[in-house]
């Protein structure tokens, strides 16, 4: 059975679930009507307050370079970012359209002396809410201005506290004697889901419009071109893992995902200003308390790297 989009996208990894809160009453989750897809627990609220963040985090310091422009394009770039159940209702409104299997990059990135022509055709498709619901032959003109799409990932580390942070690759075993770390290392990675590889490969294909993917920690981000991470995989560098996946519905899944060490990235930006870890909670209308921390502020400076890279795809 195909998981619902909305649980599928705030689907949490078991190893990342930190709350666990005990004596409480049970709560009759068929009437806890705040969401019918039974969001359960903080984790996943701040699941969907992170990725809310890092999305908003890679825009803002794109478009401060004045060099680019990027709008949100995939259906969760472009749900709504202030409330967790209008976030809800309108993947509910996706999935009644028929569209809870679409997948396209989470962002769009122009040059930025585009951007009065790309604003104007958004603006006559009904706006960013809109887009995942306009078929793209009928954003032709909108791709066509388009220099680079954005899959957007986040964790909640500090890249530079980790463990295994810039350890130095030497031979594995598994690896057949290639470069790599065990298995157990913790370090900065950007990470791939299995499921996704196929559509975004496939995206990318039909439209001729490269995608990398761009990973948000607490501290700094890292990015990757996919085309990169096929020759890692193929080249046998780096191996699927099988990782348990809990969605807000409490149904768990088994998916495999594709860590790619961030020695094999390229650094994105620092933060200039860190973000504010703030207290929060949404309360059901029995009056069960969901406690949860949100981020909010904080500012990232893109590096030379990827304003190079930028440029490129510019010319």
């Amino acid at each position: 059975m195909r998981q619902h989009i909305f649980e599928r996208v705030l689907s949490v990894s078991t190893e990342e679930i930190e709350f666990s809160f005990e004596g409480f009453r049970n709560v009759e989750w068929a009437h806890f009507f705040l969401n019918p897809r039974r969001l359960r627990g903080s984790d996943f609220l701040m699941r969907w307050s992170q990725g809310v963040w890092s999305e908003r985090r890679f825009t803002e310091a794109i478009n401060a370079t004045s060099r680019f422009y990027t709008i949100p394009y995939g259906p969760s770039g472009v749900a709504p970012k202030e409330n967790v159940r209008e976030f809800e209702l309108y993947f509910e409104r996706l999935e009644k359209a028929g569209l809870g299997a679409i997948k396209r990059p989470d962002l769009l990135v122009f040059d930025a002396d585009n951007k009065n022509r790309v604003s104007a055709l958004v603006d006559d498709v009904g706006g960013e809410a809109e887009l995942p619901f306009i078929p793209e032959s009928e954003l032709s003109q909108l791709l066509d201005l388009a220099i680079l799409g954005i899959e957007c990932e986040n964790s909640l580390w500090v890249a530079g506290k980790m463990p295994d942070y810039n350890a130095t690759l030497r031979p594995m075993r598994r690896l057949g004697g290639k470069l790599g770390l065990p298995k157990n290392a913790i370090l900065p990675t950007v990470i791939l889901k299995e499921e996704d590889r196929g559509p975004i490969l496939e995206w990318q294909k039909s439209h001729n419009l490269p995608i990398h993917i761009w990973h948000a920690f607490y501290d700094k981000a890292y990015g990757l071109a996919l085309d990169g991470a096929m020759r890692l995989i193929d080249e046998g560098l780096i191996e699927a893992t099988a990782q348990v996946f809990q969605a807000p519905g409490g149904a768990t899944t088994e998916k495999k995902l594709y860590k790619f060490y961030h020695h094999y990235a390229y650094e994105i930006g620092v933060s200039a200003e860190p973000p504010t870890l703030v207290p929060d909670f949404i309360e059901d209308p029995n009056g069960h308390i969901l406690p949860y921390v949100r981020f909010e502020g904080g500012r990232l400076n893109m590096g030379n790297r990827v304003l190079e890279i930028l440029e490129g795809m510019k010319k």
